[in-house]
């Protein structure tokens, strides 16, 4: 059992920014690929963006690409979220993801092993 554990939700105007965190219990967390998922309202949970163990390889879409970065400390167990020039369409429940170790596969919410609580993010216009 790995517990993920995400802070620095929060409201913000649109063009704003927030930063993310999600500390992991699991001292094996540099040997896996993390991700951030959304869920808005009465919306399937998003892929965000994620990044290989090795903290190297990132991947985002289209929808946060150039506005979101994702990164990570191993050494403090620590996966982040720098979300920049945010939008209403951002508003949403986010969620920390860890995958299996040594997992190489695509990001699907469906591969994922363990869960954080999530994190209301709220861009007003």
């Amino acid at each position: 059992q790995v517990d993920l554990v995400e802070s620095g939700g929060g409201r913000v105007q649109a063009g704003g920014s927030l930063r993310l965190s999600c500390a992991a219990s699991d001292r094996a967390f540099s040997d896996v690929s993390m991700a951030w998922f959304r869920q808005a309202p009465e919306k399937g949970r998003e892929f965000v963006a994620a990044i290989r163990h090795n903290g190297v390889t990132t991947t985002y879409p289209d929808s946060v690409k150039d506005r979101f970065t994702i990164s990570r400390v191993n050494e403090k167990n620590t996966l982040y979220l720098e979300m920049n020039s945010l939008k209403p369409e951002d508003t949403a429940v986010y969620y920390c993801a860890a995958y299996p170790r040594y997992y190489s596969g695509n990001y699907i919410p469906n591969r994922v092993a363990f869960w954080g609580q999530g994190t209301q993010v709220t861009v007003s216009s």
